[in-house]
């Protein structure tokens, strides 16, 4: 039966809509504009009944005391409201929450529609609420993506709402972001998530066998091909083809990647066989295509065929307070066996004012060298003082490559910001430069090796 019929102090919904949500399979409740719930479906019951309290029962109480167990509605609270935007905009709304569920805290994605009176006013609103199966719990025992910092959370929304559809993803970020568990959680909200997510190491496959691990070949195709063997494209057929370093990608390669992107048909090695392939692509880079593109190292059709959909990686130094919830994750994983290891404030504190040039990789690092030497059950200040100490200065170019990355709104201004210096400038550009190779290439707004390139072509 469907909760919340017979409440006399509360307005009384619409019989109809109460039967059509009770058979819908997502949780759905319906609230009035002073944020109470009227009526709530099973799935809502069995999602927030436990967490709502007052006997697992929901109507009467507000959205924001069941889901936030706050005592105002989530604009006030410093979150974006679903129910105030619609008021305003008269539409649906959709936004990423934070909830208490039964199972504890969980990602929710929230679409809030108004429903519209007889006399035109919007009296009723209905909210959907489907828990993310592309991140974890962000609590410190989560096994996926953890944060709830403000830039982790808006680039979770991006993760949310491109999921469900056919866009092809570009992941943009420092290393060590985690592109790759992004990567895994774009396929697992998709239509092909019971299918496989291929990933494609795009930087360790060497030129000469690139094309023959991605499209595959047959048997006599070249030295050694003593049989036919398919490619990792037609093992992602039906699902998702991850292309990792996708920037690494050998340039003669790169037209019949596009072909395939745009046809979705390809070619094994040594077959003149027209090939059909049903995958969605999802790539990933830490360098910056855009200038990759401007120095001609990457096709610029293949870069926006990519970027249909482009995603910012935050770096860890700027996901405020998410360190601390990613160092107990990252310590149940990392710390030796059978112990269980608690950090001290003291410790988190000195956790959290370390820059990560590595980001989430070089805290699992630094969290590794800290549980070895840790022989207590408390990790305190001085064992993560003695585990910075001994690990390895930062790389020279670390900052540098961070700042190399583009921000979307960047990535997306155009190709043609910073023309590259035709061969006269060049050499005029290297004969007054008195520093560095990295220093000139930063400088002429392109990469070293771009610079080394161009440098080796005239012969200078």
């Amino acid at each position: 039966m469907y909760e919340g019929f017979s409440m006399p102090h509360l307005p009384a919904p619409p019989a109809e809509l109460v039967s059509f949500l009770e058979g819908l399979p997502d949780p759905h409740i319906l609230v009035d504009d002073r944020y109470r719930i009227l009526a709530a479906n099973g799935a809502y019951r069995r999602l927030f009944g436990t967490a709502g309290g007052a006997g697992g029962s929901v109507v009467g109480r507000t959205c924001h005391a069941v889901s936030h167990h706050a005592s105002v509605p989530c604009d006030q609270a410093g979150e974006s409201c679903p129910l105030a935007q619609a008021r305003a905009s008269g539409q649906c709304e959709r936004v990423l929450h934070v909830h208490h569920t039964a199972q504890g805290e969980e990602y929710v994605q929230i679409e809030l529609a108004p429903v519209a009176g007889a006399d035109g006013t919007m009296g009723f609103f209905v909210e959907k609420m489907v828990p993310l199966p592309v991140a974890a719990q962000p609590v410190p025992s989560a096994q996926g993506l953890i944060g709830r910092s403000p830039a982790f959370q808006k680039m979770l929304g991006l993760v949310a709402r491109v999921a469900p559809s056919r866009a092809a993803v570009l992941l943009l970020g420092e290393s060590g972001t985690g592109k790759e568990l992004v990567a895994h959680a774009v396929h697992q909200g998709s239509l092909r998530a019971r299918r496989a997510l291929v990933p494609v190491d795009c930087s360790s496959l060497p030129e000469a066998l690139f094309e023959s691990e991605l499209f595959g070949h047959e048997k006599g195709a070249f030295t050694g091909a003593a049989q036919a063997r398919p490619g990792l494209v037609e093992a992602a057929n039906g699902g998702t083809l991850f292309l990792d370093e996708v920037g690494d990608i050998p340039l003669p390669l790169q037209v019949k990647l596009l072909r395939l992107l745009e046809t979705g048909t390809y070619r094994r090695v040594g077959s003149t066989e027209l090939r059909h392939a049903d995958l969605r692509v999802v790539s990933a880079t830490h360098r910056n295509l855009q200038h990759m593109v401007a120095a001609g190292h990457f096709r610029e059709d293949l870069y926006y065929r990519l970027s249909t959909f482009p995603i910012h990686l935050p770096p860890l130094r700027e996901r405020q307070g998410d360190t601390a919830l990613l160092a107990r994750a990252l310590l149940e994983r990392v710390a030796p066996q059978p112990r269980a290891l608690q950090l001290s404030g003291a410790a988190l504190a000195l956790l959290e004012a370390q820059p990560y040039h590595g980001n989430v990789r070089e805290l699992r690092n630094l969290l590794e060298r800290t549980a070895l030497l840790c022989d207590g059950d408390s990790i305190g200040a001085e064992h993560v003082q003695q585990a910075l100490a001994c690990g390895l200065p930062p790389l020279a170019g670390a900052v540098a490559q961070g700042a190399g990355v583009l921000p979307v709104s960047v990535a997306l201004a155009g190709l043609s910001r910073r023309p590259l210096p035709d061969d006269e400038a060049l050499r005029r550009a290297v004969a007054a430069h008195q520093g560095s190779r990295s220093a000139l290439a930063r400088r002429l707004g392109i990469s070293e090796r771009s610079l080394y390139r161009r440098l080796k072509t005239l012969g200078a």
